[in-house]
C-alpha cells in the first residue's frame, strides 16, 4: 500500500510595487494595450523594488511558515527564469572572471539562513512557471523512496529584471515567491497529495506567443485526462478547479469541455496579482481556504502552463 503524503503551510509574496494595468501600459512595460489585458480579467501587477531579489521574495514566503518547515530533510528550491538561480554579482564575476560569482545559489543560503542543517538542497529549473508543481511532485518521489525522511519544504521564487517587459503570452507578469511543506502527517488545513502529472514538448521550447497560446488548449485537454486517469477519477469527481492566472476564457472553454461546473474553476486573484510566474496555484488556493468554501474531502485539481513548454497538473484532497 502507497503511504499518503500531505501538502499544508501555503504561503506567498509579492514584489513592493503595485502597479494598475493603464500605467504599466502607459510606461511600456506591457506589450500589448491595457484595455487586451483588462478584457482578460486584468487589473494590478506587482514588480519589486530594483534592490529587492527574488531570494529576498523566497525568505519572505517561508518566513511565516518556517517553525513548520523546521527540520525538513530536504528544500526544493525552483526557479522560472534561470537567472534567479543564482544571488551572486555579475559585476564580481566580469571583474574577477571567477565562475564562482555564478554558483551562489539561493537553495543554499536557505538552508542556512533558516538553520534547516539536515537538509539536502535541490534548485529546480528549466520547467518554466509550472515549477512550483514539479517541486511538489519531486518532493513526493523523494519521501516516497527515502523511509526516514519527514518533510521537504518546496519553494519557488522569481523576479523580472529591472527595464523588463512585464508581459508573456498575453499575460501580465507579477513579481513573487511561494512556499509549502510536503510532509507523512497530516495537520489542520492539509491536502493529501493524490496524483501529478506532466507533459513536455521541447520542439515548443521556443514557441511565439501566438503558438504558445494556440498549442494552450489541446495539450491542457490532454494534461487533464491524463491526471485524472491516473487518479482513477472522472471530471465529475472534482471539487474544485484551482488554475492559473491567465485569460480568464480559457477555462470557461476547458470546463464546458470537461462539463465542470464554472463556478467549481478558482483564479480569483488574477484581477489583483496577475500572473505571479510559478506561483499562481498557491494564491488561488490560499484564497479559496479562506473563503471558507473547502470541506474534508474535496478533490482539486491544480493547473499550470509554462514554457519549455511544459504543462503540470497535481490533484489534491482536502484531509
Amino acid at each position: 500500500m502507497v503511504e499518503s503524503l500531505y501538502i499544508d503551510s501555503f504561503k506567498y509574496a509579492l514584489g513592493e510595487r503595485k502597479s494598475h494595468v493603464d500605467d504599466s501600459a502607459a510606461a511600456g512595460r506591457l506589450f500589448s494595450s491595457a484595455e487586451d489585458m483588462k478584457a482578460a480579467g486584468f487589473r494590478w501587477h506587482y514588480m519589486c523594488e530594483p534592490e529587492t531579489s527574488a531570494y529576498d521574495l523566497a525568505c519572505a514566503a517561508v518566513r511565516p511558515i518556517a517553525d513548520k518547515a523546521a527540520g525538513a530533510d530536504a528544500i526544493v528550491y525552483a526557479t522560472c527564469l534561470p537567472l534567479n538561480a543564482n544571488v551572486g554579482s555579475d559585476e564580481e564575476w566580469r571583474t574577477t572572471r571567477d565562475v564562482k560569482h555564478l554558483m551562489d545559489f539561493p537553495v543554499s543560503r536557505l538552508q542556512a539562513d533558516f538553520e534547516l542543517d539536515g537538509a539536502i538542497a535541490i534548485g529546480l529549473n528549466q520547467q518554466a512557471c509550472t515549477s512550483m508543481l514539479g517541486s511538489l511532485r519531486i518532493a513526493g518521489a523523494m519521501l516516497a523512496t527515502e523511509p526516514s525522511w519527514q518533510r521537504v519544504l518546496c519553494v519557488t521564487a522569481d523576479r523580472f529584471p529591472e527595464n523588463a517587459v512585464y508581459e508573456q503570452a498575453y499575460n501580465v507578469i507579477s513579481d513573487g515567491a511561494a512556499a509549502c511543506v510536503v510532509t507523512r502527517e497530516p495537520s489542520e488545513g492539509a491536502f493529501r497529495l493524490v496524483a501529478s502529472h506532466q507533459i513536455t514538448n521541447g520542439g515548443l521550447g521556443m514557441a511565439s506567443d501566438d503558438e504558445t497560446v494556440g498549442s494552450y488548449f489541446s495539450y491542457m485537454h490532454r494534461l487533464i485526462a491524463q491526471t485524472l486517469q491516473r487518479a482513477d477519477m472522472k471530471a465529475t469527481d472534482l471539487d474544485w478547479v484551482v488554475t492559473q492566472n491567465t485569460n480568464d476564457v480559457a477555462w470557461t472553454v476547458l470546463a464546458h469541455l470537461f462539463k465542470i461546473d464554472t463556478e467549481k474553476v478558482v483564479s480569483v486573484t488574477l484581477p489583483e496579482a496577475g500572473h505571479v510566474i510559478s506561483a499562481d496555484n498557491v494564491l488561488n488556493l490560499a484564497a479559496l481556504v479562506e473563503s471558507g468554501r473547502i470541506r474534508s474531502g474535496d478533490r482539486l485539481l491544480l493547473t499550470m502552463a509554462g514554457f519549455g513548454l511544459n504543462w503540470q497538473a497535481t490533484i489534491l484532497e482536502a484531509v
